[in-house]
């Protein structure tokens, strides 16, 4: 194995004939660097995609800024090379490397995986090959890091069980630290890797797959999760912080275009809306914000470190934020005269203000992005999205009336029900807005549709449901397609061969650990890029493995089935995702559940606090249990 002097005399070689040598070579603005000898436990945090994609990651940098704060650690940072960069590392037989030093991520303690979704897991296959790591946690010694992962792929982490050694279910920041700590302790014993792993499980929120085994039926669905060891818990719940810690704001400047460059914050985290289809609105319960105060000390940090200029005040829905033109009023009070683009990624459209937007004019804005995701009231009521076509039309009069010239619309195709007439409405209200667009600004109106497609996912109201056929899928994006021609009009939409590869990923169980490797074994990477994805290399490793996709991505489950991910708790009920899938059959709306309690579950799991007014903390109520449907029919 190259040591890291070996390995950068050797990249000065390569470095001249790959394209971006920027994203192999590390030394960014705010960079940490520390002696490799002066810690006691060295982390290697790996995004499995290109730099230009992970170093703006805002998880990674969380853990990168919170370890590297700790003098006992180090943290430094791996990506996953190009395709040009990979062949000549696999050609002149150099190992995966850091950033920070050029040491091989096998000489690192720990290997610290972020996977905020499913197409990323050939990739981390990729990256542990390059690296020299064995892909299989039971091929791993105590020579080798304890590879770990995190993000919201792992509410189901079934799929990758084979080659994690232990998952993080839920907020990491306070558990990062936990596992830290546990491994130090296993250092000092020198003791076996089990005994590792098996301080891991009793860790709550970590959830160790050597101990669990799935048993099956004889009509493939799952019959039981086994526990393997007395010691471990039979169900992992998901680990929730009461109050957010301090925000990071030493950001990496990079040292080329990525696809965010700016200062995110998060402004809150978590939902309450119950929007059904909605995966992150689901295990990100309960809402907890942060301070006003605290945000733009944060921004001031930052933008005083990097010199960035664009700020974004990130959450799943920013305009819900409590005091949300308080804080862009504040924002833009202080910042006066930078000349800074203030972005607010996430605006729903019943909670959106004129107010706000006026708050907004001084930034350099190019547009608005909403998501109505269905355009028929039927629709809405299915998926708990309660907003009128009405209050859609006037909201983009105001934001046309205000100078903005563009907006950007989210639609979902595929919903549970849904009929040809509901996808007819997509296109005739983007008409409709253009068209007020027109009468309010002239021909500077244009509209951008994006389409994407419905996913039943795991930990959600439909996860009982089948997904759309690749013919359904077809049909509906020709009639937008269709439709939506013409000056100012935009449509970006999703292949429906990417939408089933994500489909049976996420509803995967332990079993696709074969069709993963297998996949990869045929070519299979960057499954999240259109140009690189091999949709053949998957369908031969499913059938190889003797899986159909269909029984994971087209079949409606029953309501007492047992699922590969039940043994995984997001603090919210099943028996209310159940109620709620009732719900949405029955046509009946929930409402913001800051307004009414509808006893997910979520808060008598919860027992921090939550951010409801300015200055205003009280402690979460102790639901009592309400009487839900049984599961089995």
């Amino acid at each position: 194995m190259l040591n890291s002097q070996e390995i950068a005399l050797r990249l000065e070689r390569i470095l001249p004939q790959v394209q971006k040598p920027g994203r192999y070579v590390g030394g960014e603005y705010n960079q940490i660097s520390k002696d490799w000898q002066s810690v006691a436990t060295r982390v290697a945090l790996a995004f499995p995609d290109i730099y230009d994609i992970g170093l703006p990651n805002l998880g990674l940098a969380i853990f990168y800024e919170q370890l590297n704060a700790r003098p006992d650690v180090l943290a430094e940072r791996v990506y996953c090379p190009w395709i040009d960069m990979e062949a000549h590392l696999r050609a002149e037989q150099i190992p995966l490397f850091s950033l920070e030093s050029q040491r091989p991520i096998s000489d690192f303690d720990i290997l610290a995986f972020t996977l905020p979704y499913e197409t990323l897991y050939t990739n981390t296959l990729n990256l542990l090959d390059l690296a020299g790591i064995p892909l299989k946690s039971g091929q791993r010694s105590t020579n080798h890091p304890l590879v770990i992962a995190g993000g919201h792929a792992c509410y189901n982490p079934e799929p990758m069980a084979d080659f994690i050694d232990a998952f993080v279910i839920g907020e990491g920041e306070e558990v990062i630290e936990e596992i830290v700590n546990a491994y130090q302790a296993w250092k000092r014993t020198e003791q076996d890797r089990r005994a590792l792993l098996l301080a891991l499980a009793t860790i709550p929120g970590v959830y160790v797959p050597i101990f669990y085994r799935p048993v099956f039926q004889a009509d493939g669905t799952l019959e039981r999760m086994e526990t393997l060891d007395p010691a471990v818990p039979a169900i992992i719940t998901k680990r929730m912080l009461a109050k957010l810690p301090p925000a990071p704001s030493k950001f990496l400047v990079p040292n080329i275009e990525v696809v965010h460059n700016r200062i995110s914050v998060e402004i809150m985290r978590g939902c309450t809306r119950g929007c059904r289809f909605c995966h992150a609105g689901m295990i990100n319960r309960p809402v907890r914000e942060r301070s006003i105060e605290e945000i733009v000390d944060t921004l001031q940090t930052a933008l005083d470190s990097t010199g960035f200029e664009e700020i974004a005040l990130l959450s799943l829905s920013s305009s819900d934020y409590t005091c949300i033109t308080d804080l862009v009023d504040a924002v833009t009070t202080r910042f006066a005269g930078k000349n800074l683009v203030v972005s607010l990624p996430s605006l729903r459209i019943e909670s959106f203000s004129v107010d706000l937007m006026e708050k907004l004019k001084g930034s350099r804005q190019g547009g608005f992005t909403l998501a109505p995701e269905a355009a028929t009231e039927r629709m809405r009521t299915i998926i708990n999205k309660p907003i009128s076509t009405e209050q859609l039309l006037e909201t983009a009069h105001a934001i046309y009336s205000r100078g903005w010239p563009t907006i950007k619309l989210y639609f979902m195709i595929g919903h549970p029900e849904e009929t040809l007439e509901d996808v007819q409405a997509i296109a005739d209200l983007c008409k409709a807005v253009l068209a007020e667009g027109r009468r309010t600004i002239g021909g500077r109106a244009q509209v951008n549709a994006g389409v994407s497609t419905f996913i039943p996912k795991p930990h959600t109201p439909f996860q009982w449901v089948s997904a759309d056929s690749v013919e359904q899928i077809e049909a509906k994006q020709a009639l937008l397609r269709r439709e939506l021609r013409g000056p100012n009009l935009k449509l970006n939409w999703t292949d429906p061969r990417d939408t089933m590869l994500e489909a049976f990923l996420s509803r995967g169980d332990r079993r696709l650990g074969e069709v993963i490797l297998g996949a990869w074994q045929r070519g299979a990477k960057y499954d999240a890029w259109q140009d690189q994805v091999r949709h053949d290399a998957w369908q031969a490793a499913a059938e190889d493995a003797g899986l159909a996709m269909d029984f994971y991505i087209h079949r409606t489950r029953f309501v007492d089935e047992v699922f590969p991910w039940d043994h995984i708790n997001p603090a919210v009920k099943k028996s209310y995702l159940l109620e709620e899938y009732r719900n949405s059959q029955s046509g009946i709306l929930r409402g913001d559940c800051r307004q009414q309690c509808y006893a997910c579950g979520i808060l008598p799991t919860f027992t921090g606090v939550r951010r409801l007014n300015r200055g205003d903390y009280w402690k979460c109520p102790e639901v009592p249990a309400r009487k839900t449907t049984a599961l089995a029919e």
